[in-house]
């Protein structure tokens, strides 16, 4: 084993070293289903590198809802593959590989005048079938509570924004959150680099091959061939502009973010089913740092991919128009602080012309020799299946090349963080211990600048719902690969989320990391 800190240093020292060897696997993307890439390939013993043209989960990694979910959606459609598939993986990420940055969240259903008979009826089939899910997957119901009806006060107390005028009761149900997206391609990148992969940002590959790559170091500009027996493009929703041969059909999935406060700071989440929508549902969630996280939107995004999908405000609007038809209060624009889009990678079986919605697209992935590259590509599926597509690639990957590897065991491989008994469920040690597990006592010992435990935002005011220590922006630096404040504001803590927090903070952290990084006026590359 090697040390899982990422560090400026380290990334210099191994892109040096990748110039004059040759790996078994080049990784191309740094967003979740990358880095499990290059993590299942490490630990079976192959050498490996990852590429990353920004930071680590620069992508649609990041613009998720945060949960890892079982799949339930999935059965409305069809898509039993998929549900069951989902169902399993959140098994895995709760009780062996990830239990530390996943816990089980609980979901209120309000039955109100709004939901009539039919719809409960449908609602409580739905989430019978989603039990079944839980435990075909194994996972027991002190990990994920099964699904009851419960009475109007408990429905309040979990959602205290809750209408009460004609609530006579709720569903609830339980699925899995993550309290990070990019916390957990972080914990992925350092595991696998613990597996010896070099993990390499601000690496851009110019044109793939199937024996390498042509990379262009961002901070430097100085370009290099890299050999590789086999590489994977995991590049998600730019995976045809590095591979012609690819057809996706992104869809645009956006969320805004209000205080928790705003809606008495709840423990649960709000379903809300869209008004003739069928299986469609808005979600409100409480997350980290004082928010709630309201989405999601499914609308077709054709033409090129921006760096950073932008929300649109119709649908804002229908976001917060559709979770206020449960609230005692409705939501108003004011009340928005942040919002945010994420493109979904979906693979277009049927063609860019094709007619229908992207929600009916399915979420299944798909691995496949390019035709014009020679490299393997991992397209589609979803964040809480990446150690799935994962695995389907590598297998891929090793076979078509010819490279001998030893067995998949990434189920039952904990990630950094992780507590050493696996299989029970995820437990509360307060923030620090939620973003970082078993190292959140390491992260305050290794501090070296004072007024570690503080708050990053300490006299300054509005900010006491950040709970961002010191002690995790230079830990960021010197264990996690960022390279500059705005990894730091937008990736590694999600400061960066709800802009006014971002200004009111962004100077100290800039302060902090040029201190860490021996150097002070450092700018953002991106």
């Amino acid at each position: 084993m090697q040390s899982t800190a990422l560090t400026a240093r380290r990334r210099e020292r191994e892109l040096d070293e990748l110039a004059s060897e040759t790996v078994d696997l080049l990784v191309v993307g740094g967003g979740v289903t990358g880095t499990g890439v290059a993590l299942d390939a490490a630990a079976r013993g192959l050498s490996v590198a990852l590429v990353e043209a920004r930071d680590l989960a620069w992508g649609t990694s990041r613009w998720s809802s945060k949960l890892a979910h079982g799949g339930l959606r999935y059965l409305a459609t069809g898509d039993v593959g998929v549900a069951r598939e989902s169902a399993r993986e959140r098994h895995v990420l709760m009780t062996r590989t990830a239990p530390h940055l996943v816990r089980a969240l609980p979901q209120v259903l309000p039955l109100t005048p709004g939901v009539g008979r039919r719809k409960s009826i449908t609602v409580s089939i739905g989430l019978g079938l989603g039990d079944l899910l839980r435990r075909d997957a194994g996972t027991s119901s002190l990990v994920l509570p099964a699904p009851r009806l419960a009475r109007a006060g408990e429905a309040a107390r979990l959602a205290p924004a809750v209408s009460r005028e004609h609530l006579h009761g709720a569903w609830i149900a339980h699925d899995g959150q993550l309290v990070d997206d990019a916390r957990l391609v972080v914990a992925l990148a350092r595991t696998a680099a613990g597996r010896g992969a070099k993990i390499l940002t601000r690496v851009r590959a110019t044109e793939l091959r199937a024996d390498g790559a042509t990379l262009e170091d961002a901070l430097t500009g100085a370009g290099l061939t890299v050999r590789a027996r086999v590489v994977v493009n995991a590049t998600g929703v730019w995976a045809g502009t590095v591979d012609p041969s690819v057809r996706l059909r992104p869809s645009r999935g956006t969320h805004v973010v209000v205080p928790a406060a705003r809606l008495g700071d709840p423990a649960g989440a709000l379903m809300v089913p869209v008004p003739g929508a069928g299986s469609r549902y808005v979600f409100a969630l409480p997350a980290q740092l004082g928010r709630v996280v309201i989405g999601l939107t499914d609308e077709e995004a054709p033409g090129p991919v921006p760096d950073v999908p932008v929300p649109t405000q119709p649908e804002i609007d229908f976001l917060l128009r559709t979770v206020s038809l449960v609230l005692d209060r409705p939501l108003l624009p004011e009340d928005v602080v942040g919002a945010f889009a994420g493109l979904r990678p979906l693979v277009d079986s049927v063609g860019a012309g094709a007619r229908g919605v992207t929600s009916d697209v399915s979420r299944r992935h798909l691995v496949n020799v390019s035709t014009s590259t020679g490299a393997v590509n991992v397209l589609g599926g979803k964040l809480t299946t990446y150690r799935a597509m994962a695995e389907d690639a590598v297998d891929l990957a090793v076979k078509h090349a010819g490279l001998t590897a030893g067995p998949c065991w990434t189920a039952d491989l904990p990630l950094v963080g992780a507590p050493p008994l696996l299989g029970a469920p995820s437990t509360s040690g307060g923030p620090l211990a939620a973003r970082y597990g078993t190292e959140a006592a390491q992260v305050l010992a290794a501090a070296t600048l004072p007024g570690a435990a503080s708050a990053v935002g300490q006299g300054i005011e509005n900010t006491g719902h950040l709970d961002i220590t010191r002690a995790e922006i230079e830990w960021a630096v010197t264990h996690e690969g960022a390279l500059d404040a705005d990894d730091v504001l937008d990736r590694r803590t999600r400061i960066g989320l709800v802009p006014a927090d971002r200004a009111a903070v962004g100077a100290v952290v800039e302060e902090l990391v040029g201190e860490v990084l021996g150097e002070t006026g450092r700018t953002s590359t991106y």
